[in-house]
């Protein structure tokens, strides 16, 4: 089977939940009301232009977690959905200090 293509409405909806982690997810991982609608709009274009990824789609509704939107995220945007996801997360910045200046402290 050949690499699918899926419509520009689909991935950037994606896109725009997992890069809204603290908008559209609650604190426990799981898709708020408004993310809910997002999906439900990506869902609704996913199926209609690829009707056999609906048992997919399905599942993610019934269990909206981010685990689940990223695997469906995954199979949409390919290796992009890690980076996506630790944006969202995390953002664009991160602070790695050299273990020495942890350890040479005095607690």
């Amino acid at each position: 089977m050949g690499k699918r293509s899926f419509g520009p409405e689909v991935r950037n909806l994606l896109r725009k939940l997992l890069l809204g982690y603290y908008l559209y997810f609650d604190r426990f991982g799981v898709l708020n009301s408004d993310g809910r609608r997002l999906l439900a709009e990506a869902l609704r274009y996913l199926v209609y232009e690829h009707p056999e990824l609906k048992s997919l789609a399905r599942r993610v509704r019934k269990d909206p977690t981010l685990e689940n939107v990223s695997r469906l995220a995954r199979a949409v945007l390919g290796d992009e959905v890690e980076e996506l996801v630790r944006l969202g997360i995390y953002g664009p910045y991160s602070y790695n200090l050299p273990s020495s200046h942890r350890s040479s402290h005095p607690p």
